[in-house]
């Protein structure tokens, strides 16, 4: 059997990680107004749950303004609700019948350091999954491949792709920080 899949799994496993953060770190809110901010929404129509974006279009008119307008004007109280029930975003939405405006306040000095703070989590989140990933790697490398050269071989490949996928997210995470940080 080819040690080389072992090499391949791992690295497809360390970019699944990195592709994780960047979708985590998409979601923490800089001072702009971004449609992305409302991904985890779920808004309570047709008698079950579903994601905003299911419920309605989603723009940016301006810089600190989002705006939802409901494919149904039924669902404009529970897109309204939606949004002001989720205590992370502390967003506060306003409907006039036909579309729901979401202003985005600009955030203080405090609420960016949280923000840093919840950001450098999920980052080390992503470490620890690729740690994993490189540690189950390594096992089967020297669980299942004779040659101690190839081992090495084969080791020195993942920690490689390891620390390629480190760099990526350390990249992301310093671009998002200097946008949470920019008044």
């Amino acid at each position: 059997m080819d040690g080389q899949q072992y090499v391949v799994s791992a690295s497809k496993k360390f970019n699944e990680s990195v592709e994780h953060f960047e979708a985590e770190a998409s979601k923490v809110r800089t001072g702009r107004a971004h449609p992305s901010m409302l991904d985890g929404i779920m808004v309570e129509a047709y008698g079950t749950e579903m994601p905003l974006i299911q419920c309605g279009s989603i723009s940016v008119p301006e810089n600190t303004l989002l705006q939802i307008t409901p494919f149904d004007p039924n669902n404009i109280q529970a897109i309204s609700a939606a949004i002001r029930n989720d205590q992370q975003l502390g967003l506060n939405p306003s409907d006039d019948g036909r579309v729901v405006r979401v202003p985005v306040p600009p955030l203080t000095s405090e609420r960016r350091q949280q923000l840093v703070k919840v950001l450098n989590e999920k980052k080390e989140d992503a470490f620890i999954s690729m740690r994993t990933s490189r540690h189950d790697a390594l096992k089967e490398i020297k669980d299942n491949v004779p040659s101690q050269d190839e081992a090495k071989r084969l080791e020195t490949q993942v920690d490689e792709a390891m620390n390629k996928a480190k760099n990526q997210i350390e990249t992301v995470a310093k671009t998002k920080e200097q946008e949470i940080l920019t008044v």
